[in-house]
């Protein structure tokens, strides 16, 4: 998807990314949708994953399965 398309979306970032300039992600929550964009590239592409599948995403990663 294009960023344009989410110009209006508040993102936010994990508080584990603190003020690095490093490898982050920024998401943004919207009803059964969950746009996800690179924050060092705003302007750039946007991935939308189902609210089910970041869900299992996350709950993947707390588990420690990467």
């Amino acid at each position: 998807m294009n960023s344009s398309e989410y110009a209006a979306t508040t993102w936010r970032k994990s508080s584990y990314s603190g003020a690095s300039e490093g490898n982050c992600i920024e998401v943004a929550e919207e009803s059964a949708l969950v746009p996800v964009r690179d924050s060092k590239d705003p302007d750039g592409p946007v991935l939308v994953f189902s609210a089910d599948a970041w869900t299992a995403f996350v709950s993947a990663v707390k588990a420690g399965a990467f």
